[in-house]
């Protein structure tokens, strides 16, 4: 009963009116109860224990609404200050003298101020929060105050929301009655953005002002230059009307000055010209003029005999075009008598060049005939000089006394002179006509050094000069022969010109080359003849006897590097000595063995009781060659060619122990021929071929057959050396 007078809803005046209307209730009944059972006792105590929790609850109800009241004044303040602030900003924005909105993140509109959008009444009239960007945009696109130029409505609209999607945005837009706006659009920390209009109508209409200026002022600029410039140009506009020209125009065509007139069609300024078209047709010509697309026209045209005119015409952007006439009459003649002068300059050149081919043609046959001549006669030298040096080693040691003795050293000597000067002829011949065969491979430094020792440790000591030549193991990519000579000759010139102090030979290894270099202490070279001393018979010394050199050494050393591709190198400083280096490659092949021309000298008969065959035309070398080996102790056969030779080995029945056959024996078979035939009809002969043919094609040709060679002219030492071998 009590639960349902109390009603949780109501108020705590009421709630507290109630409960006290029950109080005075149970009072009366507690006092008119009569029973003693203790009842109304009971509900007594229950009525005040409901009386402390209703004033408990009224005391909460009462804090309770306090704070209510207070929340509620602080959230009146606040509002106060909102609207108070929003107030202000409104009166803020209201103040700037640019359109101003502010859209949210979600791209609707917040606020805005009385100046935006002014110049669209009607889109003006819609600005209300919460109105989206894109209803916006629709709206101005529609307007009839937007001056859209020729696009629509809703082509605009799509540009306007693409340019939305750009951060930071500014463009003009035009309105009608000639407004124009700037609209410059940025993005809020939240997202937001804020749009700003501002009226450059002003601006604009002072730049149009000072561009038609300007413009007027570039017209007359471009005027005075059109009637300055040597050329007549005349401008046209898209409907091929005249809208400019110059004075020269007239001159150049002789047009009447009432042709020339603005708004005066093309044909009626250029229809009726007296020209004769060169390159262009005046169809060709009307059909560009009336044409959309002008492709830029370049042709000639000639007014009578006398004057010639190039003609350039060239489309502009608005669609008129521009043609411009040159006066070329006098590079036209300038032109053809140019043409006739390189007709004749033609004419003689190739007549000069008909005669340097024949003299190059005479050059190179006289050089081949000199180096035939050389060649041919160095053999015929290399002949008797081979029979001399055999006889004088024949007739050594045969009791002369101290005199003769002396006498025939220094004949031997000479002899050598001789030979070495022949060598030297042969060698320039061959690397002048670049007939020049190398064999390029895997050599040895080791042996050639060693070599090289030997072979001028004699010359160095006759001087009393110390030759150092220092070992290397390395082995070098090159042709030995080649490189044998090369160092000969630096060799052998450091000490032919060092007169005190030594000689040096060695090596440097410089990443995958070698370097080969020879030193000496002589006098120097000055640097004004460095280039000098390669050449042929050239020698710093002029007073040097023949015997020293005839001044070939370092003419061939060069040739034979640009043959091989060998750098060559000069270092040189007067009185202090000379450093000639030579650049080689290394090489990871086997290395090739370097011949040994001078070979140890044998003591005592080397073939004592054996039997040799010489087979040689030249009468006096085959005397001395023969003269020498019985000297050996041998017997000896001859014969003066190969078919003489077969048919004496056929006659006697006997096999020599060696044949030494010459190569050139005359009309018959060669000496290859002749050995060839004797190892068909008795089998492997010992033998040598004798020639002073250096030549790549006889060496190709002997090492096919197996055969080895002994050069011209003879070394006595060497021959003793092959007939002990064999």
């Amino acid at each position: 009963m009590i639960e349902t007078l109390i009603n949780p809803a109501d108020s705590a005046e009421r709630r507290a009116e109630k409960l006290l209307t029950i109080a005075e209730a149970l009072m009366r009944r507690v006092e008119q109860a009569t029973d003693d059972s203790g009842a109304a006792y009971a509900q007594f105590q229950r009525a005040a224990l409901l009386e402390d929790q209703v004033r408990e609850r009224t005391q909460d109800l009462g804090r309770a609404l306090d704070l209510l009241n207070d929340s509620n004044a602080r959230l009146a303040e606040a509002t106060r200050e909102a609207e108070t602030a929003r107030q202000n900003l409104s009166n803020a924005i209201e103040t700037v003298q640019e359109g101003f909105a502010l859209f949210d993140r979600e791209d609707r509109l917040v606020m805005c101020n009385s100046r935006f959008a002014m110049h669209m009444p009607d889109v003006h009239a819609e600005l209300q929060p919460g109105l989206g960007f894109a209803g916006y945009v629709a709206m101005v696109s529609r307007s009839p105050f937007l001056a859209l130029e020729g696009e629509s409505p809703n082509g605009w609209a799509e540009a306007r929301m693409r340019r939305h999607k750009d951060r930071h945005v500014i463009f003009n837009v035009r309105l009608g009655g000639d407004h124009w706006v700037q609209v410059s659009e940025h993005r809020t920390a939240d997202g937001g953005t804020v749009i700003l209009q501002t009226d450059v109508t002003d601006i604009i209409l002072a730049e149009r002002h000072e561009r038609g200026k300007l413009l007027d002022d570039q017209a007359r600029v471009i005027r005075a230059t059109l009637d300055h410039i040597n050329q007549g140009v005349g401008i046209f506009d898209a409907e091929a009307r005249l809208v400019g020209w110059n004075g020269r125009l007239g001159s150049l065509l002789s047009l009447p000055m009432g042709r020339l007139r603005i708004g005066a069609s093309f044909e009626a300024v250029f229809g009726r010209l007296p020209v004769q078209f060169e390159g262009m047709t005046p169809g060709a010509l009307m059909a560009w003029v009336a044409g959309a697309a002008r492709a830029p026209l370049e042709f000639a045209v000639r007014r009578g005999e006398e004057l010639i005119l190039d003609v350039f015409a060239q489309g502009m952007p608005d669609g008129g075009f521009v043609l411009s006439f040159t006066d070329v009459t006098a590079e036209r003649a300038a032109l053809v008598a140019l043409s006739r002068a390189n007709e004749t300059l033609e004419a003689r050149v190739m007549e000069r060049t008909l005669e340097l081919e024949d003299a190059l043609a005479h050059a190179e046959r006289a050089n081949a005939s000199r180096s035939r001549f050389v060649a041919a006669a160095s053999h015929d030298l290399l002949q008797p000089l081979s029979a001399a040096k055999l006889f004088i080693s024949s007739i050594a040691g045969e009791g002369l006394d101290r005199g003769a003795q002396v006498a025939l050293e220094k004949a031997q000597n000479a002899l050598m002179s001789v030979e070495g000067l022949l060598d030297a002829l042969l060698d320039i011949s061959k690397l002048e006509s670049g007939k020049a065969a190398v064999s390029v491979g895997a050599v040895s430094l080791d042996r050639l050094l060693r070599t090289m020792a030997e072979e001028f440790a004699p010359m160095a000591a006759a001087k009393g000069l110390r030759l150092t030549v220092v070992p290397c193991s390395a082995t070098v990519e090159s042709d030995p022969a080649y490189l044998r000579r090369i160092l000969q000759n630096l060799i052998g010139n450091a000490i032919r010109y060092t007169t005190r102090g030594r000689v040096l030979v060695g090596v440097r290894r410089r990443g995958g080359v070698v370097r080969l270099e020879v030193w000496d202490t002589g006098p120097g070279i000055p640097e004004d003849a460095q280039n000098d001393i390669f050449k042929e018979f050239h020698r710093l010394n002029a007073r040097a006897s023949a015997s020293e050199g005839m001044g070939l050494g370092l003419a061939i050393v060069e040739r034979a590097c640009a043959l091989l591709g060998h750098p060559l190198g000069l270092n040189s400083e007067v009185g202090r000595g000379t450093c000639f280096m030579v650049q080689v490659p290394l090489s990871e092949g086997p290395d090739l063995p370097v011949q040994v021309e001078v070979p140890e000298r044998r003591r005592g008969p080397v073939a004592a009781d054996k039997i040799a065959f010489l087979v040689e035309n030249d009468a006096e070398l085959r005397r001395a060659l023969g003269l020498l080996l019985e000297k050996w102790g041998m017997t000896v056969l001859e014969a003066a060619s190969g078919e003489e030779a077969v048919a004496l080995i056929e006659e006697i029945g006997i096999l020599p122990d060696i044949f030494i056959v010459d190569h050139q024996l005359g009309e018959g078979m060669t000496g290859i021929e002749a050995l060839l035939t004797l190892r068909v009809e008795h089998g492997p002969v010992p033998s040598r071929l004798i020639t002073a043919d250096r030549g790549a094609a006889l060496q190709d040709l002997a090492a096919k057959a197996g055969i080895e060679i002994l050069y011209k002219p003879i070394d006595p030492r060497a021959l003793e050396a092959v007939v002990a071998h064999l």
